[in-house]
């Protein structure tokens, strides 16, 4: 790892508008450059918006490579590793929570939501595969998980053990406002970090979706140390910018105290 400077953004994404929430994406991603971000985190599913319900299936989008070359067109030319998702279907008419990773050097990644949400269930499929993304071009490795997947422990440990230097948290979390949403993080993002010494950076959706849910916003970066780098609790469209550094994590890793991972029963669990 090294430093970086990622942005997170809070998207207001409307469901079943996708030309204008890749639109908005774009203009965050390239504002998110020009600010100095080499890495930018979008929201879950904010090119499709966000539900679980029967309109689901009429807003899911193929990953096309039109949208791919789309973004790798921004991630090249402005040297940015774009981190956005969508409400994902298959050929064989699956759908998945999927979140993707395009990076400077035309390298991809995917994960798809592994833990839907018992709302989710009837019309998301899960994903069976946990493994880390290894951006070269920003010298850091990280692990994806959306909204729901937070709350499994275990999750974090295994991107962790697998070599996460960071592990992003896009949302699509609706309901309460800003300050309630950041309260209900600070229950377990920190602790996520701090268990095995790593970032975390997470980002929810803003606004009214335009099928009755509205998302309070919210961002916020988490050190290894477990205490909050950055936050934003505006409850509107923008960007949180916020320095990874790696001084800070080879501390804690080089302290035998408070850094975990490399006591466990490895031989029991």
């Amino acid at each position: 790892m090294k430093d970086i400077t990622i942005a997170l953004a809070v998207q207001n994404s409307i469901c079943g508008k996708f030309d204008e929430n890749l639109s908005k994406c774009i203009e965050l991603a390239t504002n998110a450059s020009e600010k100095g971000a080499s890495l930018v985190l979008f929201p879950e599913m904010n090119l499709t918006g966000y539900t679980s319900g029967e309109k689901l299936q009429s807003i899911a989008k193929p990953l096309s490579d039109d949208l791919k070359n789309t973004l790798q067109k921004i991630s090249t030319d402005k040297s940015i590793t774009i981190i956005a998702g969508l409400a994902h279907k298959e050929s064989d008419n699956k759908i998945y929570a999927s979140h993707f990773a395009i990076m400077p050097d035309n390298s991809f990644f995917i994960y798809k939501k592994t833990h839907t949400a018992p709302p989710e269930k009837k019309t998301l499929s899960s994903g069976h595969r946990i493994e880390i993304c290894k951006d070269k071009s920003n010298e850091i490795n990280f692990g994806i998980q959306l909204c729901y997947d937070a709350h499994f422990p275990q999750l974090a440990t295994l991107m962790s053990v697998k070599g996460a230097d960071l592990i992003v948290i896009p949302h699509a979390s609706p309901r309460g406002t800003s300050k309630k949403k950041y309260e209900s993080w600070m229950r377990h993002l920190t602790a996520r970090a701090f268990d095995n010494g790593i970032f975390i950076a997470a980002c929810n959706q803003t606004g009214e979706n335009g099928i009755g849910l509205s998302f309070p916003g919210v961002a916020v970066v988490i050190g290894p140390d477990g205490k909050v780098i950055s936050k934003y609790l505006k409850n509107k469209e923008g960007l949180l910018l916020s320095k990874l550094s790696y001084k800070k994590q080879k501390s804690i890793h080089a302290h035998r105290m408070k850094y975990f991972l490399p006591n466990r029963r490895y031989d029991l669990y």
